[in-house]
């Protein structure tokens, strides 16, 4: 007889099994649908988002055939790769001419290909008027209306300019700038006014911010006004290039482009990218290096390939052994009729046939309308749009049929013990208890700590791939020993009340259905608590290792030596109008030595007189990182000792060489208490009483000895030439003085832009001259980009010698919603498998339920005790994934140590801090309000009464 009349057979009865019981198939289909629905939205939001390189073509030059530029060094031969126009040579033997006025320009439109038709395209950085004040943006002169441009910039909202008055702003530059259709903006270098017609957006980065207007609506008029108003400054257009769509559809051929390099221009093609020429008709085929692609990809997903078919096969697993022993009485009358143990396997291995081909079906189907529904989310994320919906047939056929073999995987195990199980067991409802594997715990420690070992020892030699190896030992080893934490579990029950001793104890006698489910969430939760331990340490090495120009939390409305009294008070009153600031106020006053001369600072500022502080030799005030034996140093400390030595004045002062406040180098400022208060964050009652009674505030003490410092001032005076005020003409002379100081500690030598405070009247005791510079204001919370708009436009109505300034932020800043997308992920799964396993605990613990119903339990004890059982499920499964997760990310980061310590060796100045931080937000979230939720939602979704049909047994 054909082995297939048996399988027939098999799936006739797997198939009504599945119907009759139609609630328990629903919760084994959707247990395979989930991970296949999952891993299906991600290929093809994954190819999707992905661009080729026709895509990177298109946001380049549109639907044009290529953009043509000059190489910028002259009408001589250049040589390019033939997809990369930037990456381009001088012949061998070439040298670049010499700008001794010669003439550099090159006609770009004679090197186009007869018979072409072209656009032009320049754009420069401006600053327009708002609905909310003034903003920086950048204007691109091209006809954004012409067909060539299409794909690269799209309508979104009226119409595209069709006169030189008319201009169209991307979507986010209209959000931000509160204007819409039929606005009038001022663009304020050339100062016309222009009709915003129409709103566009780029698909290729969706969070621009920028205007288009017509080829010589913006740039010529505001070049001819430079010229004739001094006070306009030109503007900084970039160089022209031509958008070209070649002669009668024929495209830009190679041989195109090899005769614009003769004449110095270099092209990128659309034919020729897609379709290269051979390197044998590529002059710059030897020059141009081509760079491997990396091999990470194919490990990254044949990772989420296994992770997927293992989640799959623990969550389905208990499905189908509750499914088997429900139906162990209908296996019991097929070996009572003659049926062997093969054939009884098949009809359970059927079951998963069939819930595993319906599963992998609607959860494909699924995957599909999911990426559909959140097509627009994505593309906010991802500041991308998709074009088309990348489908590739045979991953999505192949992420299928792995959910149809795991599902036949996971019903494996189950239908060997329903073969191995005795007829009359089955067909009397009776069998025995078994008592959990003591040997599988003890492998399963060990195996925990040698994984957790390779992934430290992968860590400490910087190889990734072990560390994987490493990751994936200690998570199997961990699952492993979760028989072992339930049994625990059933034991810790004994003193709690009724329906969670009863759930700790169901959980403990039912192993085979919880600890699988358990190990499933811990998969889920593992990936999501490594991957945000991860981003979290490195922004916190960003926030670390950013400089700012201001501290946080504070804005500077600062004006030039140049401005005037009245210039400062308007910038203070637009800040104090429209930045979210507290009450207090400190002035900033600058300080030089020298002639009282009205320029200053700047290059012509030194010839009014320096200041500057002499730092005293030694080995407390200087830095060892960055003197002679600094290299010999860094091979010999630790991570922890760099750290600190960066941390010391001395380093501090180094790390922070760049100047905060226009031109004062120096870094000496008068100012009162109010400004250690609000700016340098100095709450020292001695520090302040010493500011006010005419000691100045040292913030770094590496340049103090013995509670004094060496002030260098070099007083420069002029001649009486004022019109040149060069060097020439200066008479300087240098006195130094010493002065007693009160040392701030030396947390605070990393002040950003300030090294002393000094009090106005030692300045003046000392011979100094004193200028106003601006104030120091303390923020409540960030500006709003209106709130920004509208104070820009008061600080224009004040002049160009003046400006606010606010405090910079460290990258990295996006990383919350990523940490907030993966915790809603392991919410989604967490939530799935504790309620789906609360639902088979249900089906599989009728006959206790019914039994505490007819002893006189409450109503409510069936709703709590679901509670409980999917509480313990979540709970033990995210205390458990932390954990599992905790290991990846460790070792990961000890990777990123050791490429730290080997950069800092070579560049002792180069931070070798590595921290690891815990993401105790999104462990809060996954810890407490998952697991609370997902008892809340079991218990509110059952019934508390069940009518008795009949006595049970």
């Amino acid at each position: 007889m054909s082995p297939l009349t048996g399988w027939r057979a098999a799936l006739r009865i797997a198939r009504r099994d599945v119907l009759r019981a139609k609630g328990r198939s629903v919760l084994v289909a959707a247990m395979i649908a989930l991970p296949v629905l999952g891993m299906t939205a991600a290929d093809l939001t994954y190819r999707s988002v992905q661009p080729t390189l026709a895509d990177e073509l298109t946001a380049k030059i549109g639907s044009a055939d290529a953009k043509f530029e000059a190489a910028g060094v002259g009408p001589i031969q250049v040589e390019q790769p033939p997809g990369d126009a930037e990456d381009w040579y001088l012949p061998e033997g070439g040298s670049y001419p010499e700008d001794d006025g010669n003439d550099l320009s090159v006609d770009v439109p004679a090197a186009l290909p007869k018979g072409s038709r072209y656009l032009t395209e320049q754009s420069a950085p401006a600053s327009v008027t708002t609905r909310h004040g003034v903003a920086d943006t950048r204007v691109t002169e091209v006809d954004s209306g012409d067909p060539m441009l299409r794909g690269r910039i799209e309508l979104v909202e009226g119409r595209y300019p069709e006169s030189e008055g008319e201009i169209v702003a991307t979507t986010g530059f209209s959000e931000d700038s509160g204007l819409s259709v039929g606005d009038r903006l001022t663009v304020r270098g050339p100062g016309r006014f222009y009709t915003l017609t129409g709103v566009v957006e780029l698909p290729a980065n969706l969070r621009e911010k920028s205007l288009y207007a017509l080829p010589g609506a913006v740039i010529a008029p505001w070049q001819e006004a430079a010229d004739t108003d001094k006070s306009v400054l030109p503007p900084q257009a970039s160089e022209l290039a031509w958008l070209v769509k070649g002669p009668s559809g024929t495209g830009v051929t190679w041989p195109d482009i090899l005769a614009a390099n003769e004449k110095g221009v270099v092209a990128t093609s659309r034919q020729v990218a897609l379709n290269p020429p051979p390197n044998s008709q590529v002059p710059a085929a030897a020059r141009s290096e081509q760079e491997e692609p990396e091999d990470g990809q194919t490990e990254a997903t044949l990772t989420v390939v296994t992770m997927a078919l293992l989640e799959i096969v623990l969550l389905a697993g208990p499905a189908f052994a509750v499914g088997a022993r429900r139906s162990r009485r209908q296996l019991g009358l097929v070996g009572s009729c003659g049926g062997t143990r093969g054939q009884i396997r098949a009809v359970v291995l059927a079951s998963g046939v069939v819930l595993g081909g319906t599963g992998a079906a609607v959860g494909a189907g699924a995957g599909f309308g999911l990426t559909i529904l959140l097509r627009p989310m994505m593309e906010n994320l991802s500041g991308q749009r998709f074009g088309s919906l990348a489908v590739h047939p045979w991953e999505i056929l192949a992420i299928a049929l792995l959910g149809l073999v795991t599902g036949v995987l996971a019903a494996l195990a189950p239908a060997i013990v329903a073969g191995r199980q005795p007829v009359l067991e089955s067909l009397t409802g009776r069998h025995g208890s078994r008592r959990s594997s003591r040997v599988l715990p003890v492998i399963g420690t060990v195996v925990l700590a040698g994984g957790i070992a390779l992934a430290m020892y992968g860590g400490l030699r910087g190889s990734t791939q072990v560390v994987a190896a490493g990751s994936v030992l200690a998570e199997l080893g961990l699952l492993g020993c979760i028989p072992a934490i339930v049994g625990f579990l059933g034991r810790l029950g004994r003193r709690l009340p009724l329906t969670p001793r009863i759930a700790l104890r169901d959980a403990a006698r039912n192993r085979g259905r919880t600890a699988p489910a358990i190990a499933a969430v811990m998969a889920a939760v593992a990936g999501t608590v490594a991957i945000a331990t991860y981003t979290a340490s490195i922004t916190a090495e960003q926030a670390y290792d950013h400089r700012p120009n201001l501290t946080a939390g504070t804005a500077a409305a600062v004006a030039d030596a140049g401005a005037g009294t009245a210039e400062l008070s308007q910038v203070r009153a637009a800040v104090e109008q429209h930045y979210p600031i507290s009450a207090v106020r400190a002035d900033i006053e600058r300080v030089w030595a020298g002639s009282d001369c009205a320029v200053h600072p700047g290059e012509e500022g030194r010839d009014c007189g320096a200041l500057e502080l002499i730092k005293p030799t030694g080995k407390p005030h200087t830095c060892p990182l960055s003197d002679d034996g600094a290299k010999e140093l860094a091979q010999q400390i630790s991570a922890d000792e760099h750290k600190r030595l960066m941390n010391s004045p001395a380093c501090v002062d180094e790390e922070y060489s760049h100047r905060v406040f226009s031109g004062d180098d120096h870094k000496i400022f008068v100012g009162g208490p109010e400004l250690l208060d609000s700016y340098v964050k100095l709450k020292d009652p001695a520090a302040a009483k010493a500011l006010s009674a005419g000691t100045p505030v040292l913030l770094n003490s590496a340049y103090a000895k013995d509670g004094e410092v060496v002030l260098k001032a070099i007083h420069a005076y002029n001649d009486g030439d004022d019109t040149t005020r060069t060097r020439q003409a200066q008479k300087a002379t240098t006195a130094i003085d010493r002065l007693k100081v009160y040392v701030a500690p030396d947390r605070y030598a990393a002040t950003p832009g300030i090294q002393m405070i000094m009090p106005k009247k030692t300045a003046h005791e000392l011979g100094l001259h004193v200028g106003a510079l601006g104030s120091i204001y303390t923020l409540t919370r960030d500006p709003s980009e209106a709130e920004k708009q509208a104070a820009k436009a008061a600080v224009t109505r004040a002049g160009d010698g003046a400006g606010i300034i606010t405090a910079t932020k460290a990258a990295g800043n996006d990383d919350d919603s990523t940490r907030l997308l993966l915790a809603l992920f392991a919410s989604v799964v967490t939530l799935g498998a504790a309620v789906m396993t609360t639902g088979l605990s249900k089906a599989d613990a009728e006959t206790d339920l019914t039994t505490l119903s007819a002893v006189g339990a409450r109503p409510g004890v069936r709703r709590s005790l679901s509670g409980f059982q999917c509480l313990t499920v979540a709970l033990t499964g995210v205390l458990l994934g932390t954990a599992a997760g905790i290991v990846p990310a460790v070792a990961l980061r000890l990777t990123d140590l050791r490429a730290a310590l080997e950069a800092m060796r070579s560049l002792p100045m180069q931070s070798a801090y590595t921290p690891i931080v815990l993401p105790w937000p999104t462990i809060t979230f996954l810890a407490l309000a998952v697991p609370a939720l997902a008892g809340l939602l079991a218990a509110a979704l059952t019934n508390s009464r069940t009518p008795l049909a009949r006595r049970v047994g």
